[in-house]
C-alpha cells in the first residue's frame, strides 16, 4: 500500500516526515479543528500512524513504526479522538446485578438501525451503489479480525479461550480459502474491483476511517482490553441479519454463490459467535475485572454509534444522487 494524498496540514506533515529516514521531529505540531470523528485530516493521519503496526506502506521505512517522535504526534491525535468519542457516545449506566450479555443485549436492541442500510441495500441499492459500500468495508474487510486479535495476550482464563474461539473462525480455521478476508477479497474480484489491500484508501472518508480507527485504537492499548472486547461483541451480535441481507441484495443484483459467499458464511458464523462474544468472553471478562465492565459497555456503544454515523453518512449521499465516496464515482472494471 502507498500512502495517499494529504487530506490537510497533519497528514501534509506526517507523510512528508515518513517519506524521509526515521528521524525526531516536533510532534506538537499535529493539531487541528474539526471535529474529531467527522476530521478528515485527523482520521487519514490516524489511519495511516496505526497502519504502521499492521502492513505498513510502501517507501516508509519500518523503523516508523516505534519512532518516539511519531508515537507522540499519534498520542496527541489520539487525544482528540478519544475527546471526540466522549463526546459523541454517551457511557452507558451499567448494572452490576444484571448480567453482561443482558446489559449488551439490550444496549444493542436501544441502538437499532434506523433507517437500515442493510435494508436498503437488500431491496434498491443499484449495482453502483452495493460496490460503493464494498470498497468502505474493504478498509476493515481485507485485514478483518486483526485489530481485535491484539486482545489476545492481554486476557487469560474464559474471555481469553472465548476470543481465541472467534477469532480462529474469523481466520479459517487456518486454511487460507476460507479466512474471512479472503473471502471478501473474492466478493471484490466479482464486483470488478481492486482487491489489493488498502487500494481505496484515498476514496475513504472520514466516517469510515474513524469505524476502522475505533478498532486499533482500543486494541493498540492494554487499558482498553475492556472496550475491545465490547466493540467485537456489538460486532457479532448486529452481523448476522445485515449480513443476510446483503447476500440477498448481492444476488438481486446478479451476484453468483462466490460472490456472496462473505455474506453467507457471516450469517452462521455470527450466529454463534454473538453468544460467545456475550455471554463467555465479555461475562467472564467482566466477572474477573468488574472494574472494566463499564468499558465493556462502552466499547458496544461506540462500535454501534459510529455505525450508526456510517449508515447517515452514505444514505445521505445516496439520497441526493451522489456518492458517498470520496472523489467521483466508482468507474466499473477498477482493477
Amino acid at each position: 500500500m502507498r500512502l495517499p494524498a494529504p487530506r490537510g496540514p497533519v497528514t501534509a506533515l506526517i507523510f512528508e516526515h515518513l517519506t524521509r529516514r526515521p528521524h525526531a521531529f516536533d510532534p506538537s505540531s499535529v493539531c487541528s479543528g474539526e471535529p474529531a470523528v467527522e476530521d478528515e485530516d485527523l482520521q487519514l493521519a490516524l489511519f495511516v500512524c496505526y497502519e504502521l503496526h499492521y502492513r505498513g506502506f510502501d517507501g516508509v521505512d519500518d523503523d516508523w513504526e516505534w519512532n518516539p517522535s511519531l508515537l507522540e504526534a499519534r498520542q496527541v491525535l489520539e487525544r482528540r479522538f478519544e475527546d471526540g468519542l466522549a463526546e459523541a457516545v454517551p457511557r452507558p449506566v451499567l448494572t452490576p446485578s444484571v448480567p453482561m450479555r443482558r446489559v449488551l443485549a439490550e444496549l444493542v436492541a436501544a441502538a437499532g438501525e434506523d433507517p437500515s442500510l442493510a435494508a436498503f441495500l437488500e431491496r434498491k441499492a443499484d449495482l453502483g451503489q452495493f460496490r460503493e459500500f464494498v470498497v468502505h468495508r474493504s478498509i476493515y474487510h481485507l485485514k478483518e479480525a486483526d485489530p481485535h486479535t491484539w486482545a489476545i495476550p492481554r486476557l487469560h482464563g474464559g474471555a481469553k479461550a472465548a476470543l481465541v474461539e472467534i477469532q480462529a473462525d474469523e481466520y479459517g480455521g487456518g486454511r487460507l480459502e476460507r479466512m474471512h478476508s479472503e473471502l471478501f477479497r473474492a466478493t471484490m474480484r466479482k464486483l470488478d474491483l481492486d482487491d489489493s489491500y488498502g487500494a481505496y484508501l484515498g476514496r475513504i472518508p472520514a466516517i469510515t476511517l474513524a469505524v476502522g480507527n475505533v478498532m486499533s485504537l482500543f486494541g493498540l492499548h492494554r487499558r482498553r482490553r475492556g472496550a475491545l472486547l465490547g466493540h467485537l461483541a456489538a460486532f457479532e451480535m448486529t452481523s448476522s441479519l445485515p449480513n443476510l441481507r446483503y447476500g440477498h441484495g448481492l444476488r438481486r443484483l446478479g451476484g453468483d454463490a462466490t460472490a456472496c459467499r462473505f455474506y453467507d458464511e457471516h450469517v452462521r458464523a455470527d450466529a454463534v459467535h454473538e453468544q460467545v462474544a456475550a455471554h463467555d468472553m465479555c461475562g467472564g471478562f467482566a466477572a474477573a475485572h468488574p472494574d472494566l465492565a463499564g468499558d465493556v459497555l462502552y466499547g458496544a456503544a461506540c462500535a454501534l454509534a459510529l455505525d450508526r454515523l456510517f449508515t447517515g453518512h452514505v444514505l445521505d449521499r445516496w439520497t441526493r444522487g451522489a456518492t458517498s465516496l470520496r472523489g467521483a464515482d466508482l468507474a466499473v472494471g477498477s482493477r
